[in-house]
């Protein structure tokens, strides 16, 4: 069967948060990561005949959704998960939030790398924790973690670091960290005696060819039993208002002090979430590989533009739908204070990377339809040449 990505759909009927944020429709909206396309059509059918089923009382989808889970990341990943170890949780904010409160003290610190998806430095922030934070580098044009600048940190008794919130792979600089890489950081996780918080939710992005998303809990066991992994199958096939995420944790303590926060506050998911979830993992293979296609061909098309503008720079992201753009050099150099609202009084609507802890960078959206990308990119383009 083949999909079509380039259809257009009115967001505005669906209270779109990512169009509505425009309601003149004067400004092309790339920013917060969701997509424009229709979520798989076995997705939609499966949650039509729960929808005609007409009966939303209890019910026991979750544990079938669980076990369905427990095969896929086995077949997928060689990651053998069991049914104790889930936590369902009404998205992967909720998960970075219960991983700061729940596997942190007051008096100990927590550890990311920036630039960083915004919770991973507010989560700490509302569970009243230090945060420290370590600037990824580029090296061989790509992203990439300083190791000794780490070590060096994590030796710091006075900073005290307990978590390391980890993005794997990373929003918004799309690196699907490699083997080796993964092995490093479960190294200094091992010496210093960490907790690991993944968020994983990207993992069914990859757009390098040939490639394949490690979870960080499946390097070992000693890995295995330092990590909260969180994931959800929202982002990859654009289901995040359903609210269905879940949380895996291999380690009786992790789960034990993670459902000392949670019990009597927490409740299942909707029937309509599990659906969806089940039917994405069952059916979902063929729409998500066309997706794949489409989003990379997208990506190479803002790269390919973004790159042949003077004073922009953009390293080709390994995963995600997301486009992180230097803009550090035009903004100097025509004195331009922020970056995000120079593009968006020009007609094009991006995230502020200085929300990601990353000032003169811009974030781009590139799941949309090749028409509305376009116009995006010629806007974008114009708006630059005129400097």
């Amino acid at each position: 069967m083949q999909y079509n990505f380039d259809e257009k759909i009115d967001r505005y009927t669906g209270l779109s948060r990512k169009w509505l944020k425009y309601p003149d429709k004067d400004v092309i909206p790339l920013w917060i990561a969701d997509m424009d396309f229709k979520t798989a059509p076995e997705i939609t059918d499966a949650m039509q005949q729960a929808l005609n089923h007409g009966v939303f009382g209890y019910d026991s989808l979750q544990r079938v959704v669980t076990e369905n889970l427990i095969e896929y990341f086995k077949a997928n990943y060689n990651w053998q998960t069991n049914v104790q170890e889930y936590l369902f949780t009404p998205g992967l904010v909720a998960g970075i939030n219960l991983a700061c409160r729940a596997l942190t003290a007051p008096d100990e610190s927590i550890l990311t790398a920036t630039p960083i998806y915004p919770p991973f430095m507010s989560a700490p922030k509302y569970a009243n924790r230090n945060l420290v934070t370590l600037p990824l580098i580029q090296q061989d044009d790509n992203w990439v973690w300083d190791f000794v600048k780490l070590e060096e940190l994590l030796a710091d008794s006075k900073l005290n670091i307990k978590l390391l919130l980890l993005c794997n792979p990373h929003n918004p600089v799309g690196r699907m960290w490699s083997h080796d890489e993964l092995i490093k950081l479960h190294a200094l996780a091992k010496k210093f005696d960490l907790w690991v918080c993944s968020d994983e939710i990207h993992c069914e992005l990859i757009l390098q060819n040939g490639a394949k998303h490690i979870p960080f809990a499946s390097l070992n066991d000693d890995a295995n039993m330092r990590t909260f992994t969180l994931m959800a199958q929202s982002k990859t096939y654009n289901l995040a208002g359903l609210d269905c995420a879940y949380s895996i944790a291999a380690n009786p303590e992790i789960r034990k002090r993670v459902q000392a926060i949670t019990t009597g506050l927490f409740f299942s998911p909707n029937v309509f979430g599990l659906t969806a979830t089940n039917t994405a993992i069952l059916q979902g293979e063929a729409w998500r590989l066309q997706l794949l296609d489409y989003l990379r061909a997208n990506r190479d098309l803002v790269y390919e533009a973004i790159n042949q503008l003077d004073g922009f720079k953009m390293i080709l992201p390994e995963a995600t739908y997301l486009a992180w753009i230097d803009g550090r050099e035009f903004a100097e150099k025509h004195n331009i204070p922020n970056l995000y609202k120079f593009f968006e009084q020009n007609g094009v609507g991006l995230s502020d990377g200085s929300d990601f802890a990353a000032e003169g960078f811009v974030r781009l959206n590139c799941a949309t339809t090749r028409e509305i990308l376009l116009e995006a990119l010629e806007r974008i383009k114009a708006t630059v040449s005129k400097y």
